[in-house]
C-alpha cells in the first residue's frame, strides 16, 4: 500500500492576495506530483489488477452506450474522444479509479424516446449548468458536509442492490429454453472463483480480450473500415432545449448530485484513504465542464458514479493509471476505429455482464457494513485535520444511536428500491432523520421543564404528609 500523503502536501485552507495564489499553485503542483508518482508506484507494480480493474465499469457503460448509439442519439467518435479525455484527466487529477460512465437517467429517457442529438445534448448542457452552478457556489461542498452519513450509506446501498437487480435481465430465468446461457454462467463463475483463488489472474480482462475475436467471427462478412474522427458542433434549438431539460435533464440533477459527487465523494476515502479526500467541489466540477465541452460535440452525457468506482476497485483498480489507460483506448478507438467500438459492444457475452453488475452492486453495498463502526467518518473526532485518518478518533454510539442510524440507512435503502429514484431514497432518510433530532429535542426540553417535578412526584405518599 502507499504511503499517505505528508503534511506538507495539504492544500491551505485560507488564501489571500496574490502569495495565497502561489502558495495554492504550489501545493497543487506538490500534490498532482505525489499523485502521479503514485500512478505510475502502483501500475508499475500491479499492471494486471490494474488494467483489468479499468474493464470493472463495463457493465454499466456498454447497454447504454449500445442503445443511444443505435438511435442515433449521439456521435459515437466524439463520445469515446471525450470519455477518453475525461478518463485521462481525472486519472491525473484525483490519482483514483474514478469511472466516465453514462448520466443513466438521461440515457434511460433518451433511448425509450428516442431523442435526437440536439435533445440530448440539452439534458447534458442543462445538467451541466445546474452543477456547476452549485460547485462554484460552494453548495455541493457545503451540503456534502452536512449530509447524514446514514443517508449518503443508505444512497451506496441502495444503489448496489439496484445493480444486483439489474443483473437479472442478462440471465434468463427459463433453463430449458436457454441452458447455454446457464452453461455459460457457469463457466464465467467458475473461472471467477479460479481468479479468486489466484488473485493475480485478472478476470474482467480475460473476459474482454476472449470477446474480441467474437467482432471477427460474428460480423466476418461486415468489413468495417478505419476513419479519422470529423468533429462537429451541435446547436440545440430552444425548442430542443426546453424538451430535453425538462424531460431528461430535471430527473438527473438529484441522482447526479447525490450518487455522482457526495456518495462517490465518501466512498473514495472509505475505500482508498491513503489518497487525502477527494473534493466535492472538484468532482461536481469535473461533470460539469466534461459535459458542457462534450455535449457540444453531440458527445453522450457523462458523470462520475459511486457503482463505477466500488465496480473498478473490485476488480484490481486502486490507482488513476488504471483509467489513465482506459482513456487512451477509449480515445484511439474515437480517434480512429469507432466503428470497431460499437460492434464490440454488440457481440460482448451478456453472461459476464451480468457478473460484473452483481459483482459491483455487491461491492457498492457493502459499503453499509461500516454504518455504526469505527469506519464510520461521523463518529470520528477532530483531533487534527479530519480530513486525514491519522488525526481521527472514533467515538462509542450508544445502542439507541445505532439503531436509528441503521433505521434511517434501512428507509433510505427501501424507499430507493421501492420508487427507483435516489432523490426520493434521499427524502425519506432526510424526513426521519430530521424526525429522529425533533424528538431528541422535545426530549431535552421535556427534561428541563418537568424534570424536577418527576423526581418529587415519584414519592407521591411523602407530599401527601
Amino acid at each position: 500500500m502507499a504511503e499517505p500523503f505528508s503534511e506538507h502536501e495539504r492544500v491551505p485552507r485560507e488564501i489571500t492576495g496574490m502569495a495565497g495564489v502561489k502558495a495554492y499553485a504550489r501545493h497543487e503542483l506538490q500534490r498532482l506530483q505525489k499523485i502521479q508518482q503514485r500512478n505510475v508506484r502502483t501500475f508499475r507494480n500491479r499492471p494486471l489488477q490494474e488494467m483489468s480493474g479499468a474493464f470493472g465499469d463495463l457493465g454499466t457503460l456498454m447497454p447504454l452506450f449500445l442503445g443511444l448509439a443505435q438511435n442515433g442519439s449521439i456521435s459515437v467518435p466524439s463520445t469515446l474522444v471525450f470519455m477518453g479525455l475525461s478518463n485521462i484527466i481525472t486519472g491525473v487529477y484525483f490519482g483514483i479509479p474514478l469511472p466516465v460512465q453514462p448520466m443513466k437517467a438521461i440515457a434511460a429517457v433518451a433511448i425509450a424516446a428516442k431523442y435526437t442529438p440536439p435533445q440530448l445534448a440539452s439534458a447534458g448542457l442543462f445538467v451541466a449548468a445546474v452543477v456547476g452552478f452549485l460547485s462554484v457556489t460552494g453548495l455541493v461542498r457545503w451540503f456534502t458536509k452536512r449530509m447524514p452519513l446514514p443517508i449518503v450509506k443508505g444512497i451506496q446501498v441502495g444503489t448496489g442492490l439496484s445493480l444486483i437487480i439489474s443483473s437479472g435481465s442478462y440471465i434468463p430465468l427459463n433453463l430449458s429454453s436457454h441452458t447455454s446461457t446457464y452453461l455459460a454462467l457457469l463457466a464465467v463463475l467458475a473461472f471467477l472463483l479460479f481468479c479468486s483463488i489466484f488473485p493475480r489472474m485478472p478476470f474482467v480482462l480475460c473476459i474482454v480480450l476472449l470477446c474480441i475475436p467474437c467482432v471477427f467471427l460474428d460480423y466476418y462478412d461486415y468489413h468495417p473500415h478505419l476513419s479519422i474522427w470529423r468533429p462537429f458542433i451541435t446547436v440545440p434549438s430552444f425548442e430542443d432545449f426546453h424538451f430535453g431539460a425538462i424531460n431528461a435533464g430535471l430527473g438527473q440533477i438529484p441522482l447526479t448530485t447525490l450518487n455522482s459527487i457526495i456518495a462517490v465523494t465518501y466512498l473514495a476515502t472509505d475505500l482508498i484513504p491513503e489518497v487525502p479526500e477527494t473534493s466535492a467541489t472538484a468532482i461536481g466540477c469535473s461533470v460539469s465542464l466534461m459535459n458542457l465541452i462534450g455535449c457540444c460535440f453531440s458527445a453522450m452525457p457523462l458523470c462520475h458514479g459511486s457503482g463505477g468506482l466500488a465496480s473498478q476497485y473490485r476488480f484490481g483498480a486502486r490507482s488513476g493509471g488504471s483509467i489513465i489507460f482506459l482513456g487512451l483506448i477509449k480515445l484511439f478507438l474515437g480517434l480512429f476505429a469507432s466503428e470497431y467500438a460499437v460492434l464490440y459492444s454488440r457481440v460482448f457475452w451478456p453472461v459476464p455482464l451480468g457478473v460484473l453488475l452483481f459483482l459491483a452492486g455487491a461491492e457498492l453495498a457493502k459499503m453499509g457494513e461500516s454504518l455504526n463502526t469505527e469506519g464510520a467518518r461521523d463518529l470520528w473526532e477532530k483531533t487534527g485535520d479530519v480530513e486525514y485518518a491519522a488525526d481521527r478518533k472514533p467515538r462509542a454510539l450508544t445502542s439507541e444511536e445505532s439503531m436509528r442510524r441503521w433505521t434511517v440507512m434501512v428507509a433510505t435503502v427501501g424507499a430507493i428500491l421501492a420508487f427507483k429514484n435516489d432523490g426520493v431514497g434521499f427524502i425519506v432518510g432526510l424526513l426521519l432523520h430530521i424526525t429522529y433530532q425533533l424528538l431528541d429535542r422535545v426530549q431535552a426540553w421535556r427534561t428541563r421543564r418537568y424534570g424536577t417535578i418527576r423526581l418529587n412526584s415519584e414519592r407521591p405518599e411523602e407530599s401527601l404528609e
